[in-house]
């Protein structure tokens, strides 16, 4: 049987080196953490304007969280949203695997 093209590239696990964008690990970071965020309002029913009012922000920036929009959201101030939305956030720092060439970033 004929070996075939791949017509898709493997990921590496990281859409955004992927793509060959700036500082990949941590946009993955803040995209994984909006994702905890979003998933807390929606499980509380809140609207944009009650997640606005308890995260202590307007609710335009509320809908770009929503929307994916992250550039204007720092790692820090995702974290501190998790903190007023009840969520323990844990961090922890370990040397990498000797198999993997590079260190990252996960949130779990």
């Amino acid at each position: 049987m004929p070996e075939r093209e791949r017509d898709y590239t493997v990921s590496s696990g990281n859409v955004f080196a992927d793509l060959g964008l700036p500082n990949p690990e941590e946009a993955l970071a803040k995209a994984e953490l909006a994702h905890k965020i979003i998933l807390l309002i929606r499980e509380r029913r809140l609207t944009q304007l009650q997640a606005a009012k308890l995260l202590g922000v307007d609710q335009p920036k509320v809908s770009a969280l929503i929307r994916g929009h992250l550039t204007g959201f720092s790692l820090e101030r995702l974290m501190r949203f998790l903190l007023r939305l009840g969520q323990d956030i844990r961090i922890t720092v370990q040397a990498s695997p000797r198999r993997r060439s590079q260190a990252r970033v996960l949130v779990a």
